[in-house]
């Protein structure tokens, strides 16, 4: 059995609002008395660069471990970041309202609501009103968008024409940005319509499928955020490779080995082409390739990265390996630390891929934790066996993220799509992993959809029997689950994936029984096979039937060298149980019950001791020890005037009694000096 949360519909934002019965502006923004509406509005209503928030204990459970993955991307692609609410001026809390929507930009209210609401809980949603409370409108209402799409008034709801307003150049900044169909600020094709025709057409025909995407933020998304917010780099990427300039990236040979990796298109053995342009592309597509089919057993050869300084301690690796040689030849990955101890760096391995040759490329993560200054180390090992090809890598990046937990590789994707049957009978399964905390689980994807719906990729997490369920705490509590169709873009920040969540809820039952839908598989569950016979038990589903639409799926690069990539991860989200008011651990109100703060002072404690934070304006603050005093600029500006004409005074009155002095010594040491002469 199969729950879909989206109840066989792929329901937008403005779906979801208007199901809801929402009047919000434009579908899903919160309007508060601002004079101009425009796309992008003036520098008061910035936030800064970290931005402070909260996350209600209204919020549903899988909704919050989303919004922090949201961040997570705000980090890798932006100078953006967030933190939990320490008593700052203005902040956003997240809630779960009705619906999904936000203000547009700093209100400067100080609590500024953000709703979340059922249904929202889409990583695409999430960020598409973040961005608005950056200060984004959507980017249909732009000055100039009637080049780009018709707006068909007639096929709109009545009621709702004004949410296709749009504003003019005088008071509408697009920030130098060309129209992008692609944005995750954009309508879709069928926004507010009253019947079955689409509302907007694009003026290029190819974008009607494309427009209304949730899937991430496009290239031009990123473009105008970082110039709104002056960014000139994002906060946890750190590097990127894919070798087609010739100074591959100021990667360096060591000269601690006997052998070189080559620069190179193509080796006879395999692989043909790269991995970032497949060949398709005149004069371009390189790799590293170390031959294997030379040289001595154990000859090495070592390419480091250029230096590195990390801020977080934890990084991933990811690179796309190809293995055309011996299964005795190795790749390690090292890490090159820098320390005061250590000036001239010590090795510390991270990783070895070893397994027999296969003619064609893997993706491979590398989770590091390195905390000083680092260079990253690819060495290549020749081993014993009969070689005629060696060991290559392509399309590195390096961020400071953490790693999935697992990959599932989909080869001959292609074939698989065409001849697949829509509904249970072309359903896949992946292979058995397990979790962190050691749950077994597995993920089923019907490639073809439903014969209801057959073109869409629908995709259902399990449950399944595994060798530590005796020790585990059934039903299984609050574990995310989250899984990743991987846009293969060579570069991590420009990669448009498509991701969904689900949470288990412990207390959920199934359907009308009073069995829980998340308790161990072999209670709940029913009898499954592996492809090798063995036997399982296999629990019910929970997903989506709306996953990811074929048109979209066979765009961008989901599908290359006919293979797709699914990154699974299931983590423990039980700490974000309790998240209200705060998720800092050094503010807790609640222990606060004496500490009464004056003046909207808030209480937080440092070092196990209560003490007031007071709030502050532009010109004006409050002090003290229960922030009982205010102070402004005007005061501030009296008692400098004030101090200096009394240090003024008081210099003046020491300059004049010196003068004084020195001048009756002066005057007496002359009368001595002429007695001294008379009596000689």
């Amino acid at each position: 059995s199969e729950i879909d949360v989206d109840g066989g519909i792929d329901q937008d934002i403005f779906d979801i609002n208007e199901a809801l019965g929402l009047d919000l502006f434009e579908g899903d923004i919160k309007l508060d008395g601002m004079q101009e509406r425009n796309s992008i509005i003036g520098d008061n209503y910035r936030w800064p660069h970290v931005v402070p928030y909260v996350l209600d204990d209204s919020l549903e459970m899988n909704a919050k471990g989303l919004i922090l993955k949201a961040f997570e991307q705000y980090r890798l692609k932006t100078c953006i970041d967030f933190k939990p609410w320490e008593g700052e001026e203005n902040y956003i809390s997240v809630f779960k309202g009705s619906g999904c929507w936000s203000s547009v930009g700093n209100r400067q209210v100080g609590l500024q609501q953000l709703s979340i609401g059922a249904s929202c809980d889409r990583i695409g949603t999430i960020e598409h009103e973040f961005l608005h409370a950056l200060g984004f409108w959507h980017e249909q209402s732009r000055s100039d968008r009637d080049d780009y799409v018709s707006i068909i008034w007639e096929r709109i709801q009545a009621g709702t024409h004004n949410n296709f307003n749009k504003y003019d150049d005088k008071t509408s900044d697009s920030l130098n940005v060309p129209y992008d169909y692609t944005s995750v600020m954009h309508y879709s094709k069928n926004a507010f319509r009253n019947g079955t025709e689409p509302t907007i057409v694009t003026n290029i025909p190819d974008f009607m499928d494309v427009i209304g995407q949730r899937m991430d933020f496009s290239d031009y998304d990123l473009q105008k955020l970082n110039r709104l917010y002056n960014c000139t780099s994002s906060l946890t990427f750190m590097d990127v490779c894919s070798f087609e300039l010739e100074n591959i990236c100021g990667m360096i040979q060591s000269s601690d080995d006997n052998s070189d990796w080559q620069r190179l298109s193509h080796v006879p053995a395999g692989p043909h082409t790269d991995y970032t342009n497949m060949g398709e592309c005149e004069d371009s597509g390189y790799f590293m390739h170390f031959n294997t089919s030379a040289g001595a057993e154990g000859s090495t050869a070592i390419l480091e990265s250029r230096i590195l300084y990390p801020k977080r301690g934890f990084q991933c690796l990811q690179f796309y390996f190809y293995n055309s040689g011996h299964e005795s030849d190795h790749l390690y990955i090292w890490v090159r630390e820098y320390t005061s101890a250590h000036p001239n760096g010590t090795l510390r391995l991270m990783g070895e891929i070893k397994g027999s040759p296969v003619s064609y490329w893997q993706l491979h993560h590398v989770s590091l934790n390195v905390t000083s200054k680092f260079r990253v180390v690819f060495q290549g090992v020749r081993g014993s066996g009969l070689s005629n090809g060696g060991l290559s890598v392509d399309d590195i990046n390096l961020s400071e993220t953490q790693c999935p937990h697992h990959v599932w590789h989909i080869r001959n994707f292609t074939h698989l799509l065409n001849t697949s049957p829509a509904g249970t009978a072309g359903r896949i399964y992946s292979p058995p992993f397990y979790s962190s905390k050691g749950y077994a689980f597995q993920v089923s994807l019907y490639l073809n959809g439903s014969i209801d719906n057959p073109f869409n990729v629908e995709m259902y997490f399990h449950l399944i029997s595994g060798a530590n369920d005796d020790h585990l705490q059934w039903p299984c509590p609050w574990q995310q689950g989250t899984v990743i169709l991987l846009d293969q873009h060579p570069d991590i920040r420009q990669r448009m994936s498509n991701q969904r969540s689900i949470t288990t809820d412990p207390l959920r039952l199934s359907g009308s029984s009073s069995s829980y839908f998340w308790d161990r598989p072999d209670k709940v569950g029913s009898v499954a096979s592996f492809p090798n016979g063995t036997t399982f038990m296999r629990g019910p589903g929970m997903g989506t039937s709306a996953f990811l639409t074929h048109q979209r799926l066979r765009s961008r690069n989901f599908i290359k060298e006919d293979s797709v990539y699914i990154l699974l991860t299931m983590e423990d989200i039980s700490h974000l149980l309790s998240t209200q008011p705060s998720v800092s651990p050094t503010f807790v109100p609640n222990s606060c019950p004496d500490k009464h703060c004056e003046n909207d002072g808030v209480c937080v404690i440092v070092d196990r001791t209560p003490v007031c934070r007071c709030p502050a304006g532009d010109n004006w603050w409050y002090m003290g020890e229960k922030c009982e005093r205010k102070g402004s600029t005007q005061e501030n500006t009296v008692i400098a005037v004030s101090s200096t004409v009394a240090v003024f005074v008081v210099m003046l009155i020491v300059t004049i009694t010196t003068a004084v002095c020195l001048k009756k010594k002066y005057s007496q040491g002359k009368e001595n000096g002429e007695n001294l002469t008379l009596e000689v």
